[in-house]
């Protein structure tokens, strides 16, 4: 598939998707939220992939609405208003829910919808300069639609800080409130995401995507007996699976697992 705003490419086992409007700072319109979605319902189909980075070209990683959509946004009416809200909510769902990691490499700054897109992946590597804001309420907007993932991200109480502030924030304090992952010189970045990528693609696939999505099932549930059935039954159910199975064995007979042949 051709995209007019993204460059996406596979080298084995690892799938990069690239921001490509670095003229307007990686900022968001109708194409490119189509094409991210469209990137990643098909990278999650695709069995060679084991992990995806998610990366931006030019000084910043993504400043949010593109002015111009904004411009034409103005003019909805309320249905059109919900209609494109919900493609921007469906792009950011399908960020969050491919069963492929997804490791955001930020190579710059990342303000409202931007830092959406980074609190979807599983892993963000962002370079110690970059900066972070939640900006909406400056222009009298709430960051809704991104609200599920940063909040999820940032946490309750750092969200209701910078939700309502829109302060900037360093990459020091993204670290530490757990936006970031973890923060390096634009001189390390490119080989931490790789080593990151490498290290997931050795691990079992079926593990990984089951890893995944336990988090997401299991993340703020209350520890109920119906949890702890869950979760015995998931671990039954690996243990049983050919992938488990083919792990254990290679474990204890000092060998490599078969999907790192």
């Amino acid at each position: 598939m051709q995209y007019e705003t993204l460059k996406v490419e596979i080298d084995g086992q690892i799938a990069t998707v690239t921001l490509n409007r670095p003229e307007v700072r990686n900022a968001f319109n109708e194409t490119m939220i189509a094409e991210l979605s469209a990137a990643f319902t098909a990278l999650d189909t695709h069995d060679d992939v084991r992990a995806v980075v998610l990366a931006a070209n030019g000084k910043a990683f993504c400043a949010g609405a593109d002015l111009n959509w904004m411009k034409k946004m103005a003019g909805y009416s309320d249905d059109e208003n919900r209609a494109d809200a919900m493609r921007l909510a469906g792009m950011l769902s399908a960020v969050y829910r491919c069963s492929k990691p997804v490791i955001a490499r930020v190579n710059g700054d990342a303000y409202a919808g931007g830092m959406g897109l980074i609190a979807a992946c599983d892993i963000v590597v962002a370079v110690d300069s970059a900066h972070f804001c939640l900006s909406e309420a400056r222009l009298g907007l709430i960051p809704a639609t991104i609200a599920p993932y940063v909040i999820r991200a940032l946490g309750e109480q750092a969200s209701r800080r910078y939700f309502v502030t829109a302060e900037a924030f360093d990459c020091a304090s993204a670290v530490r409130l757990g936006l970031v992952s973890e923060a390096v010189s634009a001189e390390q970045l490119d080989a931490t995401v790789a080593q990151l990528a490498q290290t997931l693609c050795a691990n079992g696939p079926q593990a990984v995507r089951a890893c995944k999505r336990l988090v997401q099932d299991i993340a703020g549930r209350e520890l109920s007996d119906a949890l702890i059935e869950d979760t015995a039954a998931r671990i039954a159910k690996t243990r049983a699976g050919a992938e488990g199975r083919e792990g254990v064995a290679a474990f204890l007979e000092k060998r490599q697992p078969g999907w790192r042949n």
